[in-house]
């Protein structure tokens, strides 16, 4: 029998080495283990060390569930170390599970792939994901495609995510549940997208409204609803019509399947009112509508639901030129119009407002013919003459040699101011160029008179104040010279006036007031009254009338007789005279 040999040091030494070795070899490894105790909160594990480990059943309770191990079972650990201070084994079965996940989820993030998950937690900007160990980041922005405001029913539910980033150095992982969705609506909407055809009629549900018209969902894809396409009237907001939530029927116009853009009509259901517009609205027809809008160039008016026509602003008052649309009409005013033109193609209709109503200037022909005289309001003077407000609202014109006997030019239009009630005769009127003659002279008895060669004066006073009268010539003192002219008192205890420079003489160079002297006595014309009754007088007015009234009594167009020679005789005359 063979004699067994007793261990030396050396081979104690080399067992020591080999079994403190293969303990070693185990650290920062993933191991296989079996329960063998669960001890209150702590699971007791024996994976062939020295020594068993203890882990905290927490880690073997998933988010939410309760505790999920039993004795006897294997399951994976994560060696940390093979002793501690106690001579116990460092387990872990989080890290285990952990590194477990990231190996699947680097394999699947290289692959693309969709991973499972459970929301959990909810941290700054975001929420916590279970991946099966490994916590991912789940941004708030990629939650939903739309802003979510609770989240509570998405969490602790398991559902897919797709990895946007991981970084296993630094343990982190960014998932997008947004993604997800976005997809499975991509695919959605090209199936739906297919399905459908342009004049196909469906029913949809309004999601949103804008300015500029309503999104429609029909099943899983949007189509925009253009408020242009709503009605055939005039539709101001797409909320005039429609509402959030409200199930219309519509027609899919066109369709861009590259975009899966869809655009929808509710009008084109309805009948065209522009069918038969032509028959219906014969140039020429007047009829009722409605002011629906006011622009710079015009007023819309609605004649029926979905036929507008155009007043331009030449069209719409015979006697207001060039005034805002809205001073002549008020939205949703009804008005009479008169149909000029319509084009059905373009969809156009041309009214006319002022052809509703009869032309003011035939009526004044018809109620005051030429001969006729009429009273009015002094409007306006111009270089040429002035203007008169008449009957009708419309204008008339009394050309400055049409306004007293004897007195043209700056005179004639000085004897009128602004504001004045006159009388005058009717010349002449011109319906089709919108123009009334009138003249004031023609009806004074001088003025008659004159004309039948009996020898006239100036015009006879029409009006009067403080013992004075229009048109007579009256003797005035200096008072003071002034830069405008000069400050004058008729006779002693009179009223006193003031003489333009303009009207200090009829020639120019003699029209200086510094060449009357205070205290100096002159005679004028009394051409008119202010408001306040004071007289308004001219020199210029005065040598104007008597150079007419010496040509009336002196010469005639056929006398031969020049200026030089009337004005003479008239001298001489007036000398003998004296």
């Amino acid at each position: 029998m063979a004699s067994t040999a007793m261990p030396t040091r050396d081979d104690f030494a080399a067992l020591l080495d080999k079994s403190l070795g293969e303990s070693q070899s185990f650290e920062g490894k993933v191991v296989k283990g079996r329960v063998t105790a669960i001890e209150n909160d702590l699971v007791v594990i024996d994976v062939g060390l020295k020594s068993e480990g203890r882990v905290s059943i927490r880690e073997f309770t998933p988010p939410g569930q309760a505790p999920q191990v039993t004795v006897g079972e294997e399951v994976d650990v994560y060696v940390d170390r093979v002793e501690n201070a106690f001579g116990e084994a460092m387990l872990s079965r989080d890290r285990a599970r952990r590194e477990a996940a990231w190996d699947k989820l680097e394999t699947q993030f290289n692959a693309g792939e969709r991973v499972d998950g459970t929301i959990f937690g909810r941290v700054k900007g975001g929420f916590t994901v279970d991946l099966g160990g490994a916590v991912a980041f789940l941004p708030g922005s990629q939650v939903d495609i739309r802003p979510v405001r609770d989240v509570t029913p998405l969490m602790g539910i398991a559902q897919p995510f797709q990895l946007l980033k991981m970084d296993r150095k630094r343990g982190n992982i960014v998932v997008s549940r947004r993604s997800i969705l976005e997809e499975t609506r991509a695919e959605a909407r090209t199936g739906l997208i297919q399905s459908l055809s342009e004049g196909q009629v469906i029913d949809g549900v309004v999601k949103n409204i804008t300015d500029y018209g309503a999104f429609v969902d029909l099943g899983g894809i949007d189509g925009l609803l253009h408020v242009t396409d709503m009605s055939y009237k005039r539709v101001g907001h797409p909320n005039e019509v429609i509402n959030i939530g409200d199930t219309v029927k519509v027609q899919i116009i066109r369709i861009n399947r590259d975009t899966q853009r869809i655009s929808l009509g509710m009008k084109q259901l309805e009948s065209d009112p522009w069918e038969g517009a032509d028959a219906k609205y014969p140039v020429g027809a007047k009829l009722k509508g409605r002011v629906t809008n006011i622009t710079e160039y015009g007023a819309f008016i609605e004649l029926e639901p979905g036929i507008e026509g155009l007043v331009h602003v030449s069209e719409m008052s015979w006697v207001k030129k060039n005034v805002h649309p809205g001073k002549i009409v008020s939205t949703s005013q009804e008005v009479d119009v008169v149909v000029l033109e319509v084009d059905g193609e373009k969809r156009r209709i041309s009214l006319g407002l002022k052809q509703a109503q009869r032309n003011p200037w035939e009526v004044f022909a018809e109620e005051h013919p030429v001969g006729s005289v009429v009273e009015g309001e002094v409007k306006n003077s111009t270089e040429f003459g002035l203007f008169i407000g008449l009957p009708g609202e419309v204008d008339g014109m009394v050309h400055m040699s049409d306004i007293a006997w004897g007195v043209s030019g700056e005179a004639a239009l000085a004897l009128h101011h602004k504001g004045e009630m006159v009388k005058a005769q009717v010349l002449e009127v011109d319906v089709e160029r919108e123009r009334i003659s009138l003249g004031i002279k023609q009806v004074s008895a001088e003025g008659a008179a004159a004309s039948a060669g009996a020898g006239a004066s100036a015009a006879a006073p029409v009006a009067s104040a403080g013992g004075l009268s229009k048109n007579e010539v009256v003797t005035a003192i200096v008072r003071e010279s002034r830069d405008g002219g000069i400050e004058v008192q008729i006779g002693e205890d009179g009223p006193t006036a003031f003489i333009k420079r303009s009207d200090l003489s009829r020639d120019r160079d003699d029209q200086r007031p510094e060449r009357f002297q205070i205290g100096q006595k002159v005679d004028a014309l009394v051409v008119g009254f202010e408001r306040g009754k004071k007289p308004m007088l001219s020199i210029k007015a005065m040598q104007i009338a008597e150079e007419k009234q010496q040509v009336a009594q002196y010469g005639s167009s056929d006398s031969g007789a020049s200026l030089g020679d009337i004005l003479g005789a008239a001298l001489n005359k007036a000398k003998q005279d004296s």
